[in-house]
C-alpha cells in the first residue's frame, strides 16, 4: 500500500503531519525515535547474543571470564547516562 503512493500523495501526508505536530517538534520526535530504535537494536543483540550463549556448553569451573561488564548505553554526548548494570548497594550510615 504505501509502495503504490504518488510523489504528490507523499508530499501533502508530510505536509499534514507539519501542520499536525508543528515544525518545532518534529526534530525532537526524530530523535526521541531514533534513540529509541538504538536501544531495540541492542537489547535484541543482547538477548540474541544470551540466547546463544545459554545453548553453548558451560566453561570448566577453573577458567575465570575476562569479559568487560555490561553497561547500559548512554545517547550519544551524555557522559553521565552510562551506568553498569549491576550497581552496588551503597548503604549511608550516620
Amino acid at each position: 500500500m504505501i509502495g503504490n503512493l504518488k510523489p504528490l500523495e507523499l508530499l501533502l501526508i508530510i505536509a499534514v503531519i507539519a501542520l499536525l505536530f508543528g515544525a518545532k517538534k518534529l526534530p525532537d520526535m526524530a530523535r526521541s525515535l531514533g534513540k529509541s530504535a538504538r536501544i531495540l537494536k541492542s537489547e535484541a543483540r543482547a538477548m540474541k547474543k544470551d540466547g546463544e550463549s545459554a545453548q553453548a556448553p558451560q566453561a570448566p569451573a577453573d577458567a575465570a571470564p575476562q569479559t568487560a561488564p555490561r553497561t547500559i548505553a548512554a545517547a550519544p554526548g551524555d557522559v553521565q547516562g552510562a551506568r553498569p548494570l549491576t550497581e552496588p548497594n551503597h548503604s549511608v550510615q550516620s
